[in-house]
């Protein structure tokens, strides 16, 4: 039930950002031809007007099609998004990145308002994901587990407990540390020692603050407003760090990069947490989306940013011939990335690695 759970949250996330482009085009009379959930051959397709909208047989995202060059289409037209004013282009291309951060906002502004909000942090850290092979998986880690204390000093709760066992880790490459953990009910003693990666240890697992959160009625709508504010921008700066992360320590955090399948194991331990879980894994993965799609790759929305702000210091577009294959490029490493990544996701789930008699 949670995969079931967490495949339509991701679902509706992408189509959130496809809407935000389409409504910010046809909210300025821009003439639109398409809307795709997925890539590739269509499996579903339903016409309304000039749009068609269609279920793709590859589900690695999604698209808006304009009919700028469709055969027989007027060129000269002044409702073809070519034609605009650049800053009508930029909004149109934004829409989907602002779409994601406003429905990460207003996630959690509705949880505060109807739910409530989180109360004292529960004790510890709760291990989301391991990776075989790593220090963790040595150790006999395991998702779902939350380690308590490490060396006999209590970890805390909250935001602060993963701070502090990050830095522990970080400061102990090749030491032994003794965890306290707790597995279901019971609790018991585990020996973990981080691997030594120039000069800083490393375990190879995924933390985040316990979940298993009491929720309390808010103080009034200040409360829920300060709370949805500041949880959407600590989710927009640790994101961003993380991607930062990938240019300035490549090597130490590629293999931290999660592919589709693992997101869904994580959205899944997430679900089995409660509505809590759910809420945090929609704002996160939705914040994840914005900025993934804001980085100046081909095929994502900071690509096609790129691509404006270049006509916009040339005084015209760049040759049509240059434009198509930074687009083919981006299919390309889309495709290749999204491969590797779901092959290797796969192999590490556990029932795979039973299979494989690991």
């Amino acid at each position: 039930m949670g995969v079931i759970t967490t495949l339509a949250i991701l679902a509706g996330l992408i189509v959130i950002h496809e809407a935000g482009h389409f409504f910010a085009a046809t909210a300025q009379g821009i003439r639109v031809s398409g809307f795709s959930i997925g890539f590739g051959p269509a499996l579903l397709s339903l016409r309304r007007g000039e749009v068609t909208y269609a279920l793709r047989a590859i589900p690695l995202g999604g698209f808006v099609s304009f009919p700028d060059d469709d055969e027989g289409i007027d060129r000269s037209d002044p409702d073809l998004l070519r034609n605009r004013p650049l800053p009508q282009r930029a909004l149109v291309i934004a829409a989907g990145v602002l779409a994601n951060l406003l429905l990460a906002w207003t996630v959690l502004l509705a949880q505060g308002a109807l739910a409530g909000l989180p109360a004292e942090p529960a004790p510890g850290v709760s291990v989301l994901m391991v990776q075989p092979g790593e220090a963790a998986a040595a150790a006999g880690l395991k998702p779902g587990d939350t380690i308590l204390s490490v060396e006999g000093q209590s970890l805390g709760g909250g935001q602060g407990a993963v701070s502090s066992l990050v830095r522990r880790i970080k400061t102990a490459p090749g030491e032994p540390l003794t965890l306290s953990v707790r597995r279901g009910d019971a609790i018991a003693p585990v020996t973990l020692q981080p691997s030594d990666s120039a000069g800083i240890g490393r375990v190879g697992a995924q933390l985040q603050a316990n979940g298993s959160l009491a929720l309390r009625p808010a103080r009034g709508p200040i409360e829920v407003l300060d709370h949805a504010n500041r949880t959407t921008v600590q989710l927009l700066k640790r994101t961003a760090q993380g991607y930062g992360s990938l240019l300035t320590r490549f090597q130490e955090t590629a293999s931290q990069v999660s592919g589709p399948v693992r997101i869904v194991e994580m959205g899944a331990s997430l679900a089995s947490q409660g509505g809590g879980g759910l809420v945090l894994f929609a704002a996160l993965i939705s914040v994840n989306l914005a900025v993934l799609n804001a980085l100046p790759l081909p095929l994502l929305d900071g690509g096609q940013m790129a691509l404006l702000l270049l006509e916009g210091l040339r005084g015209r577009p760049l040759p049509e011939r240059v434009q198509i294959a930074f687009m083919q490029s981006g299919v390309l490493l889309l495709l290749g990335l999204s491969a590797v990544l779901v092959v290797r996701d796969t192999s590490q789930l556990s029932v795979v690695q039973q299979l494989m008699g690991r």
